[in-house]
């Protein structure tokens, strides 16, 4: 992961609602939610949500699916680990790799 990718991955939670969202869509698994239920859930209105499912979308935290007329959000648990695994890839290593 690069340096840049990473900034908007953290970016897009550094925000109060949108890590809730992102903590909520992980506690769903692969199953995910729809706006809708999102916003209900949340008690955020669907344009907010509609907001902030495209940040964590173009952050690359989220995944979406059609299921008939419904689009479906779930964590992109790759992207996730993806970003977990940036944060830790040099973990300790300047104390000779004694975490």
């Amino acid at each position: 992961m690069e340096t840049k990718h990473a900034v908007e991955a953290l970016s897009a939670l550094a925000q109060e609602s949108r890590l809730d969202i992102f903590r909520l869509l992980v506690r769903k698994g692969p199953q995910g939610l729809s706006p809708g239920e999102l916003s209900e859930a949340m008690e955020i209105p669907p344009a907010t949500m509609s907001f902030h499912l495209k940040e964590l979308s173009r952050a690359g935290l989220l995944t979406s699916r059609r299921e008939g007329r419904s689009i479906i959000y779930s964590a992109d648990f790759d992207g996730m680990r993806t970003l977990i695994d940036f944060l830790l890839e040099n973990c300790c290593s300047e104390s000779g790799g004694k975490c």
